[in-house]
């Protein structure tokens, strides 16, 4: 277990001779479609020796026992050879898998881990290297394995650095602090439409193990999850985590969450809890808009991942949802409507401000968490801004938020007051009639005082410009339709 420690280090620096890899975010896509197939091939064994009759869906050519293993003989495929095989038989081959509706959900991932991964090493001696290095892995070994857990955590927590490929990692303090909230049950299903790398369902199953105790707890436990995940790479990720996790069958899919009718939906399709950051910022296909009733079609992702989750959250359900201050404060049409429909069908009890710089270097614009769940209207909203921790000017890769930071929200938590800091509400309980009548659901309550400018990267800057215009002109807009209305009507 020692060669763990420089287990990425070995390999970042095995890459870095390769003419082929371009960057971190593709060093990483290199390193998970390998880990994969070793953590893969780990778990067949583990299927065989279960079942006599397993059969694998890879051909044995192409599983990694077979093409990867060096068994030191001289055998081992390497050079242009390896290169040939990887390039010419293995991705064509697992891309291919024969898969319909029939195919078992841990055959299936096979096919649609790969369907758009690349090999992007050019040098077949350094390609070798790296096989090599992932294939000292005992996986067999429960301390090892469980001891590689952290190690792909570390692997996920360097993608926030790698580019936009940071959009599909929620720092763990975060998705633990939101998991520890919810509070989960034996029995219950969780779910994240946009689940990226998988780290709150990790979170989520990390607090559920607490409470497994009987068989039939711990078949709850590996049945607890439902993800979808759009993109290809945070896909195979995610579900290599679930696997390293023993969840022999992760629920987890490749898909786009806004591609369904929301009206759809029946309770079948809805959860006991939804844990999600969904992404921001992003836009979609126009057509997309149609999947949702006129009033709700927003042209922000973030908008409509909300309706989505209100359709899917069960009577009785419950959420947290990461969403940036542009939801808070926004007056356009659609996030009035998406607004107005929260506080009347569901219960927004706790809005949790959290400070700048929890993603950065992805983005610097400001998040809040959202806890509600469906057990009737809201009556009232807490309000509650989490201050950057003492001795941090803002939070970096070296200096990330700590699990600790939510030390003050989990203290005010269970004894709710009101609290003001410099003339500044810090904690404050709304009316629901405050937020609605007063405010104009307005929900950009207990914020961050703005002593100093605050500095945005120039796209954040251009998406705040875009929000907070969007907001003026629909204010305006409802001041005008409002003479217009008490001046009798414009008559052409």
């Amino acid at each position: 277990m020692a060669n763990l420690s420089g287990f990425v280090k070995r390999l970042r620096d095995i890459m870095r001779n390769d003419a082929g890899i371009n960057g971190d975010a593709q060093r990483i896509e290199q390193i998970a479609w390998m880990l994969f197939l070793k953590v893969y091939d780990a778990k067949e064994q583990d299927w065989e020796w279960d079942d006599e009759n397993y059969v694998s869906i890879i051909p044995a050519e192409c599983r990694w026992a077979n093409w990867a293993h060096d068994d030191h003989s001289g055998k081992a495929m390497t050079g242009d050879t390896l290169l040939d095989f990887v390039n010419n038989t293995l991705f064509p081959t697992l891309k291919k898998l024969p898969v319909d509706a029939s195919t078992p959900v841990k055959k299936a991932i096979v096919q649609t881990t790969f369907a758009d991964a690349n090999n992007y090493m050019k040098d077949g001696v350094l390609l070798r290297q790296v096989i090599n290095v992932i294939d000292e892995l005992d996986l067999s070994d429960y301390e090892e394995s469980h001891a590689f857990g952290e190690i792909y955590e570390s692997i996920l927590k360097e993608l926030q650095s790698a580019g936009s490929a940071g959009e599909f990692y929620t720092p763990r303090a975060v998705t633990d602090f939101m998991a520890q909230r919810i509070d989960p049950k034996i029995g219950e299903h969780m779910a994240d439409f946009a689940c990226g790398t998988g780290g709150f369902l990790t979170s989520w199953l990390k607090e559920l193990k607490k409470k497994v105790n009987t068989t039939e707890d711990e078949s709850a436990y590996s049945h607890s999850i439902y993800g979808i995940e759009k993109k290809q790479f945070p896909y195979m990720l995610c579900i290599t985590n679930m696997l390293l996790h023993d969840l022999d069958v992760p629920q987890v899919f490749h898909d786009n969450s806004l591609l369904r009718d929301v009206l759809d939906y029946t309770k079948d399709d809805q959860f006991d809890v939804v844990l999600m950051n969904p992404p921001y910022g992003g836009s979609e296909k126009a057509e997309v808009k149609n999947h949702f009733p006129a009033d709700l079609a927003s042209s922000e992702t973030a908008d409509l991942f909300m309706s989505v989750i209100m359709y899917r959250l069960k009577e009785n359900g419950r959420a947290a949802v990461i969403l940036p201050d542009g939801f808070l404060f926004g007056t356009d049409n659609a996030k009035i409507n998406i607004k107005k429909k929260l506080l009347s069908e569901f219960n927004l009890h706790t809005v949790i401000r959290m400070p700048g710089s929890v993603f950065s270097p992805y983005t610097s614009i400001t998040t809040n968490i959202l806890f509600f769940d469906r057990t009737g209207p809201t009556t009232e909203t807490w309000f509650y801004r989490l201050d950057m921790p003492e001795g941090y000017k803002h939070f970096s890769k070296t200096k990330p938020m700590k699990l600790e930071h939510f030390d003050p929200v989990v203290e005010w938590w269970n004894d709710r007051k009101p609290l003001n800091v410099d003339g500044y509400d810090k904690a404050r309980c709304f009316s629901v009639e405050e937020l609605s009548d007063e405010l104009g659901y307005n929900l950009d309550q207990c914020g961050f005082p703005h002593e100093e400018e605050e500095i945005l990267a120039p796209l954040d800057l251009i998406q705040r410009y875009q929000e907070e215009r969007a907001s003026l002109n629909a204010e305006i807009d409802r001041v005008l339709a409002e003479i217009t209305e008490k001046l009798g009507g414009i008559k052409l």
